[in-house]
């Protein structure tokens, strides 16, 4: 299946496509904030500006739309058109490569699905607090 958009179009879209400062980043934000913990946001010196970083303790905390970032990918690639397929398979492989480098740099990762968020939010942050105190 082709993109039912042009060159134009498509790129009007997709310039309107967040891609920091989400519903779903400010959401856990301000929960982490809440609860007292204090962090910096898209650090541009680590690979992939992590939405959150607790420096001192070497923690970078990812949050991941369902969609962009291909939660459970394989299984549902094949609905997909080729111009899909490849964007959200680049976005995989970087976000793999991010991961690698900020584990080899000594870093603790934590990938939070959108999902997960709308799910139970005290739960994600929970996950954070529990790595901090590792």
């Amino acid at each position: 299946m082709t993109d039912n958009l042009t060159n134009t179009q498509r790129s009007y879209c997709m310039s309107r496509v967040k891609g920091k400062d989400t519903g779903l980043e400010r959401l856990v934000r301000s929960e982490l904030y809440r609860r007292g913990l204090r962090f910096r946001k898209h650090v541009k010196e680590l690979p992939g500006k992590p939405d959150v970083v607790f420096s001192k303790a070497k923690v970078a905390v990812f949050i991941d739309g369902d969609f962009w970032h291909g939660y459970r990918y394989p299984l549902w690639e094949n609905k997909l058109s080729d111009f899909w397929k490849e964007k959200i398979g680049k976005t995989r492989e970087r976000d793999q490569r991010n991961f690698r480098k900020l584990r080899y740099m000594g870093w603790r990762v934590i990938r939070i699905w959108q999902h997960e968020i709308e799910k139970d939010l005290g739960k994600c942050i929970t996950r954070i607090e529990q790595c901090l105190k590792l």
